[in-house]
């Protein structure tokens, strides 16, 4: 049956302006990082994206690598871009990365120009793309100059082939050096993607802070992983799921997931009952929250694994207000719980 968008897609879910530009994007974005690689049933990939969009979820997360394997969340992408949503490409932003291992050789990860632009042609090739909306550089490169890095996104975006330039898990210095570096080539930096969520708040930190750093050059930022990679669900409270990422060691380890960690999940999970919302929606609601300087967090990237927990998940927008009170209680067991997988590439 063909595709068509419900018609009040834009009336409920809210868009924030990235930092100092012209882009809106939607408070809660759709990641590809699982689910969308050739081990997830395509009918399945295609009931998750319809929704997403009859939803207002307009802004869709790829990288070179997403899969397994490698590649494929973005070439299944570019079959669903097809078959459904090629009338309303001028509506969706489409993003996607390249820094992390794509192709054995010397030029198949990191950050020379030579990968960079390699790659978002191949990324553009897999999704039958003319430009993407965002190119990421996904990490930074400990030994390429940041001219270079970012020669290249400047390069992507004076060519038509994406529209704006973004980064991910670089530290405020880094990032401060990247903005300068871009904003004397004419291209400024448009958005920032680090991890953040309740456990994991290295973004705060600092002086200045990342977050500091973004209002100071004035770009955005999406925060991924924003439910700690399940931690913030009620997946891990009764042991660890055989089918789960801890089980499988993928990004987290059964011995990151302690019994003091588990007793501050359950302390969250209580204030969140008290506001009505699972603990996941109040994870999701409380990086988009306000703060003096109104909200640092442009969008919040999660992933679905069905239409049920997109639903579930996407609900967090109708309580995105926290009094005093609850902030207080939360900061209790909201810290810095080192699980911070990215670490290491900042």
């Amino acid at each position: 049956m063909t595709y068509s968008a419900a018609d009040n897609r834009y009336e409920t879910m809210p868009y924030r302006r990235v930092g100092r530009s012209g882009l809106k994007l939607p408070a809660i974005s759709l990641g590809l990082w699982h689910n969308f690689g050739d081990d997830k049933r395509f009918e399945e990939q295609r009931d998750i994206l319809r929704r997403a969009f009859d939803l207002g979820v307009n802004h869709f997360d790829l990288a070179n690598n997403y899969g397994p394997p490698d590649g494929s969340a973005e070439t299944n992408f570019g079959r669903h871009l097809r078959d459904d949503f090629k009338p309303y490409r001028d509506e969706l932003v489409i993003s996607t990365k390249a820094g992390y291992y794509m192709w054995p050789g010397p030029y198949g990860e990191w950050g020379s120009r030579k990968y960079l632009i390699s790659s978002l042609d191949q990324s553009l090739q897999r999704m039958g793309l003319d430009y993407v909306d965002i190119f990421y550089s996904h990490r930074p490169d400990p030994e390429t100059p940041m001219e270079e890095t970012m020669g290249a996104l400047d390069y992507a975006v004076r060519s038509g082939k994406a529209l704006y330039a973004g980064i991910s898990s670089y530290t405020p210095g880094q990032t401060l050096e990247a903005a300068r570096i871009l904003k004397e080539l004419g291209t400024p930096l448009l958005i920032h993607q680090p991890s953040y969520s309740m456990l994991n708040r290295w973004t705060e930190d600092g002086s200045p802070s990342l977050y500091e750093v973004l209002d100071q050059v004035g770009a955005g930022s999406i925060a991924f992983s924003p439910l700690a990679q399940g931690m913030l669900t009620d997946r891990y409270l009764h042991g660890i799921p055989e089918d789960s990422r801890a089980a499988k060691a993928r990004f987290l380890s059964e011995d990151s997931i302690t019994e003091e960690k588990l007793d501050r999940v359950r302390g969250l999970r209580k204030i969140a009952e008290g506001r009505g919302q699972s603990l996941a929606q109040m994870a999701i609601a409380w990086i988009l929250r306000d703060q003096p300087k109104g909200s640092p967090v442009t969008s919040a990237l999660v992933g679905a694994s069905s239409v049920r927990q997109l639903e579930d998940t996407l609900s967090a927008i109708n309580n995105l207000s926290f009094t005093d009170e609850e902030l207080t209680a939360i900061d209790e067991f909201a810290v810095e719980s080192d699980i911070n997988l990215w670490k290491q590439n900042a």
